[in-house]
């Protein structure tokens, strides 16, 4: 199934969550923090920018914000928040579409995996060389992304319960042959029914091949770490920020955490 066929009408009414999950103040107050100070005073480009998660409050704090994304009803979603001069939006693929203001960014951005959702590595890589030319030179590309949890897999078996709550149970299945894992979401009515199921296929991508993506771009690594807050990437580690840095602007050594 194509990408806008899965975010379609449905998937962006019931995206946001207002005040929990990933738009809980403490999971999305250090998030717009810190892109804010990556931006360094210039403007931010969004690749799959969605609802507006993060680009309308980061638009918010003053940063010139603009967004590329493929799914029509998910934009439609984020213009009850802001309109198109407060945050405009280009409809395409993060890989391949331009927005106005193309080489003078000082920050391209993808959050909450995001990235993975392009399907082969080709198109990732295309997604790297796409960030490089919207930034000026020395701008900062930053991905949000999950680490394969492919070491928890038990023998002989292709799933793991990734969430498991009341009402609601995760699953991601595994293709390890080809590095796709699918999510499948299941909502429970009185903890019995099935109430619905959203599946979301991806392309996982471990941090030493993202690394070697950047650098085919013309990207240097600058910085990773664990989460938003700058905490140290370590094996155990479910996840990272990684910042990312074009080439040809001032040379700045890595910042304190890097890990390669």
């Amino acid at each position: 199934m194509r990408q806008e066929e899965i975010w379609d009408a449905g998937a962006a009414g019931g995206y946001d969550t207002p005040g929990t999950g990933m738009f809980a103040r403490d999971v999305l107050g250090p998030t717009v923090d810190a892109l804010a100070g990556l931006a360094d005073g210039g403007g931010a480009l969004e690749f799959a920018i969605g609802t507006g998660r993060v680009a309308v409050p980061l638009a918010e704090k003053g940063v010139a914000v603009t967004g590329i994304e493929l799914s029509r009803p998910m934009v439609d979603r984020l213009r009850t928040k802001a309109d198109e001069e407060a945050v405009p939006v280009v409809l395409g693929d993060m890989a391949t579409a331009t927005a106005p203001g193309a080489g003078r960014f000082r920050l391209v951005y993808l959050v909450f995996n995001a990235i993975s959702l392009l399907q082969t590595q080709s198109e990732q890589v295309e997604c790297f060389r796409n960030a490089a030319r919207h930034l000026a030179p020395g701008g900062r590309f930053v991905i949000e992304l999950w680490v394969p949890e492919v070491h928890k897999l038990p023998p002989d078996k292709k799933a793991v319960v990734c969430r498991s709550e009341p009402g609601r149970i995760s699953l991601d299945t595994y293709d390890v042959l080809n590095q796709h894992v699918v999510s499948h979401h299941f909502d429970f009515v009185e903890g019995r029914r099935t109430a619905g199921l959203f599946q979301s296929p991806h392309r996982y991508i471990w941090p030493s091949e993202l690394d070697l993506m950047a650098q085919l771009a013309g990207f240097a690594l600058e910085s990773r770490h664990a989460d938003w807050q700058g905490g140290p990437f370590t094996a155990d580690s479910g996840s990272h920020v990684s910042v990312y840095r074009l080439s040809g602007g001032d040379d700045h050594p890595p910042a304190d955490g890097t890990t390669s």
